[in-house]
């Protein structure tokens, strides 16, 4: 099965090898067929805490790592 890669930008870089992703997806509304902007926020693992605020970054599926994190940061886009 292959991981899922999400695109997304860094909004928090607080916690220690944690940063928060903020990932915009654009979804068509069923009865009306407008698409609509959602968002979700992912935590994601970075060991290294080399990404700041407002970075695109690209984020891949993994091993759940602590009871939020799920993620791991691929790199800069």
């Amino acid at each position: 099965m292959p991981r899922r890669v999400l695109q997304g930008v860094v909004v928090s870089d607080k916690a220690d090898k944690t940063v928060t992703v903020r990932v915009e997806s654009n979804i068509m509304h069923p009865v009306y067929k407008k698409y609509i902007k959602r968002h979700k926020k992912y935590a994601a693992h970075d060991e290294a805490n080399a990404y700041k605020m407002g970075e695109n970054v690209r984020i891949i599926e993994s091993a759940p790592i602590s009871k939020s994190k799920k993620w791991v940061v691929e790199g800069r886009v």
